[in-house]
């Protein structure tokens, strides 16, 4: 008896976090969580060509423009432990997004920060924290460098070290993103983004 790849996927989710090798959790979230940022992207990135055909105004292409491919994999990998944390398995919470309104779908984190309970946002898929995550870079004043540089560029090297507002740790942060992008060739996956929305 055969097991689909995607139910094999999910098994391995279930087990045990020691009973699996890193190179393991890595594999298995990069199987689980690329095919959905791919496919946000693509619809994204169609969005942004059809705007820019349509449209001269900066500030909302600079909006509707994804970041590459390889930073959005490295952030999520960095902020739900390769698909470890407890947001990620409870909440479908990819990016470490906090709730702020008491009437948000939510969890609480076990810590919390200065006597003050932290909540997190809680999804319904994981393909809904990913457009979500996209929203945020899109709008939030944090991230302005990082769209203005983002509609010139698409090196991800560059481009991270416009990211270190997303993080309390800043320019660590930053450098942190850039070496796992490049440990894990996480380039390759800005190219076959780019071809599939030719």
């Amino acid at each position: 008896m055969s097991i689909g790849k995607g139910l094999l996927v999910t098994m391995l989710f279930l087990m045990p976090l020691w009973a699996i090798s890193v190179q393991e959790k890595k594999k298995n979230f990069i199987e689980r969580v690329l095919p959905i940022i791919q496919k946000v992207h693509r619809a994204n990135t169609l969005r942004y060509e059809s705007s820019m055909k349509a449209s001269a105004d900066t500030k909302l292409l600079k909006a509707l423009k994804p970041p590459p491919v390889s930073i959005t994999l490295a952030q999520a990998a960095i902020e739900s432990g390769w698909g470890t944390s407890r947001f990620f398995r409870k909440a479908n919470n990819i990016f470490g997004v906090w709730a702020y309104g008491k009437n948000m779908p939510r969890i609480a984190a076990k810590k919390k920060r200065k006597g003050k309970t932290i909540w997190i946002k809680k999804y319904d898929s994981l393909e809904a924290s990913i457009k979500d995550y996209y929203l945020n870079i899109g709008r939030s004043f944090a991230f302005k460098k990082f769209r203005s540089l983002n509609l010139k560029t698409q090196n991800p090297y560059k481009l991270v070290k416009e990211l270190k507002m997303y993080s309390e740790k800043r320019a660590l942060y930053s450098k942190e993103l850039a070496q796992i992008i490049r440990f894990n060739n996480f380039t390759k996956y800005d190219s076959h983004s780019a071809k599939a929305s030719q």
